[in-house]
């Protein structure tokens, strides 16, 4: 049986659905990813990772579906690059919720996003608690970018800093789409300046607002001259690997404790 929803008729749905299945929405995004890569990067990233985990969760018996993915979304920190196409907050926090509920019109009880884009996961998280409060759907957000070599998201040249268009988005559309990745453009893009600054910064106490091209005219933010497709296969693999055991750990989780019974001897 396909893993794709939309592939089933709604008879079908019906019988597929249960209040055990989950159902994956994928949401990418269609933005600048500088002059080497395509601008369906991170929707490519979302949907072939999405479909790959929710295959792999199926085969050890999770009852996940797929549903296909959402391309424009929240992105507008590229806005000043052509081609890079986004919806407003206020759209598509309204079609996140409209999704939900439709959702919430079936027995499943569990949505989950699989994203690919950073710019979309304040936004998801606030989904998230939304739909749980609006329809009772147990909602969760995967990230498209699990940790892989022992945690590390950057390039050895990033300085940990290669959140955009880098060595690992680089190397994983190698791996995924050569023929999208024209590498004699790829450069180098590090703002390594920010590592002088303790507290304010990717990944420290104090985020900051930003778009791409405050850093450097490329928009990119990272390293891709480093890029290897096998290095794009061992990453996507492991956040494939991953994110199946999240979907299995997703089908048993429950936030209420289990019920202690409470036993009383004979006298």
């Amino acid at each position: 049986m396909p893993r794709n929803l939309v592939e089933l008729s709604s008879l079908a749905a019906v019988e597929a659905l249960r209040q055990d299945s989950i159902v994956v929405l994928p949401t990418g995004a269609i933005e600048h990813h500088g002059p080497h890569l395509p601008l369906s990067t991170d929707f490519l990233v979302a949907e072939e990772s999405a479909k790959a985990a929710v295959e792999l969760a199926a085969a050890d018996g999770v009852n996940a579906w797929l549903l296909p993915g959402l391309a424009y979304t929240k992105s507008d920190e590229h806005h000043w690059a052509p081609g890079t196409v986004w919806l407003s907050w206020e759209t598509l926090m309204q079609t996140i919720v409209e999704i939900g509920e439709s959702i919430a019109q079936t027995p499943c009880t569990k949505l989950v996003f699989y994203n690919g884009h950073g710019g979309n996961v304040a936004l998801l998280q606030v989904a998230c608690r939304e739909l749980r409060r609006r329809f009772g759907l147990q909602t969760f957000l995967i990230g498209g970018q699990m940790p892989a070599n022992g945690g590390a998201k950057s390039g050895e040249t990033e300085s940990g800093l290669g959140i955009h268009g880098g060595h690992v988005e680089t190397s994983v559309v190698l791996h995924l789409r050569p023929d999208l990745v024209d590498m004699s453009l790829a450069v180098r893009s590090v703002p390594e300046h920010l590592l002088d600054y303790d507290y304010v910064g990717f990944g420290k106490p104090v985020s900051f607002g930003w778009v791409s091209n405050d850093f450097a005219p490329s928009g990119v933010i990272g390293d891709p001259t480093t890029a290897t497709a096998e290095f794009g296969r061992a990453h996507f693999e492991n956040n494939v690997t991953q994110a199946a055991a999240a979907l299995a750990e997703i089908a048993r989780f429950s936030p209420a404790a289990p019920q202690k019974r409470i036993g009383f001897s004979a006298s």
